[in-house]
This record gives C-alpha cells, structure tokens and sequence, in this order.
C-alpha cells in the first residue's frame, strides 16, 4: 500500500532549511521544468527604507527597490470576520459525538483541509486522500534542486478574505503573512517602465478611502471617464447583492456596453483586473465577478489591502492545518489517487477504490478536488441527476505560472503585487522582495501569471519564456532585454495548470451545486461549489466550512445509517 501519511519532515522529501540570500548558483544556468499541475499525474524588521518616489518627465511615478511589510490591519472588529469567527467556533462548541463519524475526503488542497480541519473540530475523524505527493491543491509547490522554491500560482491573501484570516488565526500562524502598503500599482503600457498607483488612505473610511484612491489618479482615467464608470456603478450601489447576482448572464464587455461605460475603462482597468480574478478577458468574464470584487473592495475598508504568505505555501500554511487535524485524530494521505467511487445497490457510495488497489471506507465522503477531476469520476448512475449534470457547464481554466530567476536585482520594481496590463501577462511580483523565504538582496526572482493561457498552455517552455522576456523587456526597459543582453536569466521554471479555478463565464451562478449532494452522505467541497467568494482561496476555505457544517447537521442520520449497514452485514458474515 503506497499511502504517505504526513509529518513535518515529508513535504517535497525532506524538511526546509529556511534560508534568506544565497539562494541561487553563482554560475549561470538556463534550465526549465515543467510541472503539469492537474495531469493524473511576516518580517520583525525592515529589510529596507520605504519606497522613494522619482516623478518622470511624463509626472507618471517610477519606482525603486525597497522592502519593508506593514503592520496587519485591524480586521478582528469587522462584521464579515465576525460572522466567519461565529461559524468556525459553531464547530467546536457543537455537540460532541458519541461515536465520530470517520469523513473520507478526496483532495488535500484549501477545501478539503479545510473541511477536515472543522470536522476534527466538531469532533470527527476526517481522512484525507491526497492524489499527488505534495499538499496545497491550487496553492502546490515544489523545491528545485538548488533548493528554490516554485509555485502553481502567485497568491495574495486580502483583508477581505474573513474566513481565510479567521483561519490563520485559529491556526495560530496571522505573523505568516505579510501586509504590503495599501496600493494598487499598474504598468503603463503606452509608457514602458513606468507605473501608475491607486492608493487608499488609511485616514478614511470605506468607500471613501476606496473613492479618494481613485479620484487622486488622474493617469489611467480621465475625469469625464470617471464620472461616466461611476454613474455606471450606481445600479449596483443601489441594487445591492440581488443587483449583483442579476449581471451573471452578462460580460464586462456587454455590461459596459449597456450601462455606457468608455470603452478605455474596459482597456485601463478592467482588462487588468478580469486576467487577475479568472484569467480570463473582460469580452469572455461574467460581470458579476467584477461587481463582487469590487463590492469588497469598496466596501470593506482593508478590504483590498494584500499580504503575501512568507514561504511556499505547502509548509508555511498546509503543513500547520495537517498539524492540527492530526493533533484531533484526523489522518491525510499523500499519494493516495482515487480511481473510482464504487456504489452500493441504492446509489449511495460503498467506497472509495484506489489506484493501489486499497479501498477507503467511511461514514460519509467529500470530494474536494478540481470540478474537472471530479466530473471524469462521477459514478454512471449519478450522471442524469441534474445536480451532477450541470456540473458540465463548470470547466477550469488553463494557466500558466512563470518563475525567472535573474543575475541581478531589479531596480524598477516594488514589494507589492504589479498588474502588468500586458496582452499576455496577468500580474507579477518580485518574490526576492516580496516573500520572506524567498529574500535574495542580490538577484531578483520574478513570479509571473501568464494569462489567458488557452493558447500557449499547449507551447513548450522555451516558447513561453521568449514570449514572457519579451513582455518583461517593455515593463524593465533600462534592465531587460528579450536577447538578454542586459540581464540574464539563471534559471526558470514554467507550471502548467490546463485546469485551474473554473471558468467565470456568464450563466454559471446557477450550476454551482450545493456542499451537500442529494446522495445520502455525498459531499461536494471546492471554490466552485455555492459560496459568495467565487473562485478564490476564501471561496475554497468557505466551501469547506460549509461542507463540514452539512455532515455536522446531517451526523445523526450519517450514524444510523452506519449502525444498519452493519446490523445488514452482520448476518451475512455469520453466515459466511
């Protein structure tokens, strides 16, 4: 049996030692490695001045390398992280169970650790099967042999992410994330290497710290270009969340269109914004993704402010939610890949068959992988019962996540999160400076989304990363050039995801099915399930809240139907 049970010493092989410079080979390399994601298959103090600000000839601000994270905002008083607190401390106030239900959960990414976490909570044993030998799911990460870490994705966790934040602190491990300034800074396409800001003043409440931020730029938007978004928005200020929901038959572009919002707003922000919540375009996205985004953003006041984790996601985070559930008897298992769900006469699941042949029995069963894995296993008699059949409508997105590791340190950058506003880049960060682990005070790191990646996910790595340089040559055009003839790349590393987060297209809304199947102990779990977060970390944590508060609600029926399932049984085995 080839299971992995896991301890702090087994992620990627072997314990990290955490390092801050000297990360990277004196000698030049030009190396690649591919990982196919899907296939089945904080800082005590500052490491620098704050930024200095040189305005250009065009007024526009170019920035200068600095490193320094800010203090966490105050979160613990809002509403929307009081209501998460209330439903993670409903978990561990609920009754106690005679007997704990044993939950078999497919997926170790946020979801399903997530679940297992709040029902070793309420005080059940959740067993988690994980397919691949690495935690985190959509937040997986893997060690080079340099010892450098790279990621399935670049992730910013926002102040506007209450359960994911209720989580770090149940979890004891809120200094792991470190806040950046309270800013949202764009590239200026038409002025190559210089950028343009929103920033949102820490003296005002929401909205008005969120309106001031952009009214105070006056270089993406002009004034008349303000005024009309903003008429465009009433509806939505006003029509609150059924407003909201109504758009998703809509696309950015078609909304734009009907509510007579310039086209440059579409070309200046939405663009940008549409690539980083769903890698995909403003003419394919649904609009109510776009008004959710920015509901919490404006109305929530740190609710746009970002913090990245300080190290690679499946220690600095997965690994302490494994610690936890272990510490309550839980179990998780790597490379435990589910080959089938075996049914029993009435439709319900016998088991989950592995690849190895084990068979994994419980009281109740989650699936909490992709929506795209889960589809290729769904039983055949479950495929006509239109909870599962809408499932068809939900497909991932391919993206692709880029890491260059250059000979020297980037001067026209900044420790935050950049939207590139290039055609084929999405948002990028300077990881060196962004990320405690990852510190190097001589050579930049650039982590890089590159999307919408339907065309390219197909291309070799050396494709992408000509295509990536050529990018970057307009965003550094004083240090890199598409020939390297200005910096070098050391090495690099392309992931591969031809299935992320779903696809946001219009119509979906009403396919997203419900945590709690309409199979007697049959869970969903994952961003795609209901949860208002959409596809998202916090969209991921939510769902496994509420998966978890399903089988807690659903206990004593799970339970009886164990004890006749037994009580069937035992006759047949005194017989045998």
């Amino acid at each position: 049996m080839d299971t992995s049970c896991l301890s702090s010493m087994n992620i990627a092989g072997a314990k990290q030692v955490r390092s801050f410079a000297g990360q990277l080979h004196t000698q030049r390399c030009f190396t690649s490695s591919s990982v196919q994601a899907l296939k089945t298959s904080h800082r005590t103090t500052s490491l620098g001045l704050r930024n200095k600000v040189k305005r250009s000839r065009h007024g526009l601000r170019a920035l200068q390398v600095v490193c320094q994270d800010f203090p966490r905002p105050p979160l613990e008083n809002t509403i929307n992280y009081l209501e998460a607190g209330q439903l993670s401390s409903s978990f561990r106030s609920s009754e106690r169970p005679s007997k704990p239900l044993q939950v078999v959960i497919a997926g170790a990414g946020l979801a399903g650790l997530s679940t297992a976490k709040y029902l070793a909570d309420a005080g059940h044993k959740p067993i988690v099967l994980e397919a691949r030998d690495v935690l985190g799911g959509k937040l997986a990460a893997w060690k080079d042999e340099d010892g450098d870490w790279y990621e399935t994705g670049l992730h910013i966790f926002f102040g506007a992410y209450p359960n994911v934040q209720n989580l770090f602190a149940e979890l004891g491990i809120s200094d792991r994330l470190q806040w950046k300034e309270h800013s949202m800074i764009f590239a200026m396409p038409n002025k190559p290497g210089e950028y343009s800001r929103f920033d949102f003043p820490e003296t005002l409440p929401a909205p008005l710290n969120g309106v001031w931020a952009i009214l105070k730029n006056n270089e993406m938007l002009t004034w008349p270009e303000k005024v009309k978004f903003a008429i465009g928005l009433l509806p939505a200020m006003l029509g609150g969340q059924a407003y909201v929901e109504a758009q998703d038959g809509l696309t950015v572009s078609e909304w734009m269109e009907k509510q007579g919002v310039p086209d440059r707003v579409n070309d200046e922000v939405f663009i940008a914004m549409s690539k980083a919540l769903n890698f995909i375009n403003p003419d394919e996205l649904s609009m109510q993704c776009i008004l959710i985004a920015l509901n919490r953003f404006l109305q929530e006041k740190h609710g746009s402010k970002m913090a990245f984790l300080d190290g690679n996601p499946p220690e600095r985070l997965c690994m302490p939610i494994v610690n936890h559930i272990q510490s309550l008897g839980g179990e998780v298992r790597l490379n435990s890949r589910i080959q089938k769900i075996e049914l029993n006469p009435d439709g319900t699941v016998k088991h989950f068959a592995l690849t190895d042949g084990t068979q994994i029995t419980g009281d109740a069963y989650v699936f909490a992988a992709p929506v795209d894995i889960f589809k290729l296993l769904v039983p055949q008699e479950w495929r006509e019962i239109s909870y599962f059949k809408r499932l068809d409508k939900l497909v991932g997105v391919p993206v692709i996540n880029v890491h260059i590791w250059f000979d020297r340190k980037l001067k026209n950058t900044y420790d935050h999160l950049l939207f590139s506003r290039s055609s084929l880049l999405s948002v990028y960060a300077d990881m060196s400076l962004a990320c405690k682990e990852y510190y190097d005070p001589n050579r930049s790191m650039l982590e890089l989304v590159f999307a919408p990646a339907e065309e390219w996910i197909g291309r070799s790595d050396t494709e992408i990363i000509e295509a990536t340089m050529l990018e970057l040559a307009k965003l550094f055009p004083d240090e890199i050039a598409a020939d390297q003839s200005k910096a070098k790349i050391l090495k690099y590393h392309v992931v591969k995801t031809p299935r992320s987060v779903y696809k946001t297209v219009p119509n979906c809304e009403p396919c997203r099915p419900l945590q709690r199947s309409p199979i007697e102990g049959f869970y969903l779990a994952g961003d795609y399930t209901k949860q208002k977060y959409l596809a998202s970390m916090e969209g991921a944590v939510l769902s496994g809240k509420f998966c978890a508060q399903s089988i807690v609600q659903d206990s004593k029926m799970l339970s009886r139907r164990s004890q006749e399932s037994l009580q069937t049984e035992a006759p047949v085995a005194s017989k045998l």
